[in-house]
C-alpha cells in the first residue's frame, strides 16, 4: 500500500465523511474501497475493514489535572516544552 494526499472539493469531501461515518469507518478507508471499485482492482484477499470500534482505547485516558487554561490538544507545543523544562529543573535538584 502507498500513501499519497489528495485534494477534494467540498461538496466531495462532505460525501465522503458522511459515508464513514454511517459505516463506522475512516474516511481514507472509505476513498481506498471507492477507489477499488471504481478501477477494478478490489482483491478478495484484502485486510478487513477496520470500523471505529477496532479503537476502542482511544481517549481512554483521563489527566486527573487537565490544565485550566487550555486543553493539551489545543496548544500541545507549549504543554511539551513545558513538560522538558520541568524535567530539566528537577535533574538539577539531584
Amino acid at each position: 500500500m502507498r500513501r499519497t494526499q489528495i485534494q477534494l472539493d467540498d461538496a466531495t469531501y462532505e460525501a465522503v465523511r458522511r459515508r464513514a461515518y454511517e459505516r463506522g469507518r475512516s474516511m481514507a478507508s472509505v476513498v481506498r474501497e471507492t477507489l477499488s471499485e471504481a478501477f477494478g482492482t478490489a482483491s478478495p484477499a484484502q485486510e478487513p475493514q477496520r470500523t471505529i470500534e477496532d479503537f476502542t482505547f482511544v481517549g481512554m485516558g483521563v489527566d486527573p489535572q487537565p490544565p485550566e487554561d487550555l486543553p493539551v490538544s489545543v496548544d500541545h507545543d507549549k504543554w511539551l516544552a513545558e513538560a522538558i523544562a520541568s524535567r530539566g529543573d528537577e535533574s538539577d535538584e539531584t
